[in-house]
C-alpha cells in the first residue's frame, strides 16, 4: 500500500499536538464538524508593544487579549537575521497559544506574533541599553543603509501556523556628533530595536525608505491584515464608524 503525503499550503506548517487535549483542541474539533457559518475568531497579541497596539487600531482592529511572552530572544550563533524574526515570532506565538490553550473565552482565538530587528549588513542591532550603547549604534547607522526585518506569525484556531517575514530598506543622513548626543539625550530611543524610533525624533535622520514604513514602526500592516483575514478575523466590520466626516 502506497501513503500518499498531504501537504499544508507554501510557508504553513502544524504543531506537534500536545500530549493532552486542551480546550483549544476541543473547540477546533467542534468548529470543524459544524456546518453552519461559524462566528469570527478572536484575536491575542502576543506582545504588549504600545506602538503595535496603535498600529492595529490604526485599521480598526482591537485584540481580545494581550498576552506579552518571555523568551529568550538572543541570537544564536551566525543567525542571520531573517532566520532571527522568523524563530522568535514564531516561539512568542507558541507561548502565547499554550497560555490560552485552556482558557474557555480565548482558547479558540486567533494569535499573532511579531519580531522585529535592525540589521546592517548581517550585523543585528538589539535594543540598546545603555547611552554607550545607544551612540555606538548611531555612529554605525550614520550616512549608510540598514534593513528591519520582521516575523509576523499568526497560529489559527486548528493551530495551523503560518510565518512571513517582511524586510524594509531605510538610509540614514550623516549624523553630526551634536545630534547623536541631542537624540540619545531625548531618551526616545530606549526599548527600540537598532536605539531609534522612526515615527518620533528620529524621522528626521531618515534620507530613503523602500517598503513598509508600518514594519520599521513594529508591525507591517498590510502583510499583517493580509494574513489575518484567511482565518475569518474579522477586518472591515468597524470602518464605516470610524469614518470621518468633512
Amino acid at each position: 500500500m502506497i501513503l500518499q503525503k498531504v501537504g499544508l499550503p507554501t510557508g504553513s506548517s502544524r504543531t506537534d499536538p500536545p500530549r493532552l487535549v486542551t480546550r483549544r483542541h476541543e473547540l477546533a474539533r467542534r468548529r470543524s464538524d459544524n456546518k453552519d457559518k461559524p462566528l469570527p475568531p478572536r484575536l491575542v497579541l502576543a506582545s504588549g508593544s504600545p506602538r503595535r497596539l496603535a498600529l492595529l487600531a490604526q485599521v480598526g482592529i482591537t485584540p481580545d487579549a494581550l498576552r506579552p511572552t518571555s523568551i529568550d530572544e538572543t541570537p544564536r550563533r551566525g543567525e542571520m537575521p531573517r532566520t532571527l524574526v522568523s524563530r522568535l515570532a514564531r516561539a512568542k506565538a507558541e507561548a502565547a497559544r499554550d497560555q490560552i490553550a485552556d482558557d474557555d473565552d480565548l482558547a479558540g482565538a486567533v494569535v499573532l506574533a511579531a519580531d522585529t530587528v535592525v540589521a546592517v549588513g548581517s550585523r543585528i542591532l538589539g535594543k540598546p541599553e545603555v547611552v554607550e550603547q545607544a551612540i555606538a549604534s548611531l555612529e554605525l547607522l550614520s550616512g549608510r543603509a540598514h534593513k528591519v526585518f520582521t516575523g509576523l506569525c499568526v497560529i489559527s484556531p486548528d493551530d495551523r501556523v503560518r510565518v512571513r517575514i517582511v524586510d524594509t530598506r531605510i538610509r540614514f543622513k550623516r549624523l553630526s556628533r551634536q545630534e547623536m548626543q541631542a537624540y540619545v539625550a531625548s531618551r526616545e530611543w530606549r526599548g527600540k530595536a537598532g536605539g531609534y524610533a522612526i515615527q518620533g525624533l528620529a524621522g528626521c535622520f531618515v534620507q530613503k525608505i523602500i517598503g513598509s514604513y508600518t514594519n520599521v514602526v513594529g508591525l507591517p500592516l498590510a502583510e499583517t491584515v493580509g494574513m489575518l483575514g484567511p482565518e475569518g478575523y474579522s477586518l472591515y466590520e468597524n470602518w464605516g464608524s470610524a469614518a470621518v466626516v468633512d
